[in-house]
């Protein structure tokens, strides 16, 4: 069943849709919640949090791509499961280290104000993103956006560890000097 049909499904409240969502996305929603949370019952937990949201978001919502769709709003469960978790216990984990290593290249939140609003520092992210090679884009969105492991995405790309590092490394700092340049205070 492509998109659309399954879209539609969800527009005629056709509780089908949550089954062919699960059908054709299922594998991929887990393997971010997944590399979010380290942990199978949260991950399963998470993605069956996802289709409930999906159910509630369409309608009104008519997404053009239903993988990206789905996919943000798992990250946003996973993200907001880490979160809750950090909150009852300070857990290391790869969330928690992603999150330290973009430290010194995000905005701080006392200069959030000076960014006029979320969706002009996403923008900026845009831009920078497309202004970079594609093996620095991806390697950036694998570590930032999928919170992979940089040994998971070594292997995957076919890359040394020490080339990922070097990599993301070199590509925080672009971001932090693109967004100096543009007025965002680190």
């Amino acid at each position: 069943m492509n998109d659309r049909e399954i879209i539609d499904l969800y527009w005629k409240r056709d509780e089908s849709a949550i089954q062919e969502s699960d059908k054709k996305y299922g594998k991929y929603c887990y393997y971010i919640a997944v590399n979010i949370l380290n942990n199978n019952e949260d991950s399963e937990e998470c993605v069956n949090d996802t289709y409930i949201k999906a159910w509630n978001a369409i309608p009104p919502n008519k997404p053009n791509k239903l993988s990206v769709f789905l996919g943000k709003i798992t990250r946003n469960n996973a993200l907001d499961i880490v979160e809750k978790k950090s909150a009852k216990k300070r857990c290391e984990n790869t969330y928690t280290l992603v999150i330290d290593e973009l430290h010194d290249c995000i905005p701080s939140p006392n200069s959030t104000e000076k960014v006029a609003d979320n969706s002009q520092l996403a923008e900026f992210l845009n831009t920078f993103l497309k202004n970079l090679s594609d093996e620095n884009r991806i390697i950036f969105l694998q570590r930032y956006w999928y919170i992979m492991s940089v040994k998971e995405i070594a292997k995957i790309n076919e890359f040394t560890e020490s080339k990922v590092k070097m990599s993301l490394m070199r590509t925080r700092e672009k971001l932090r000097e693109f967004l100096e340049k543009e007025g965002v205070e680190i």
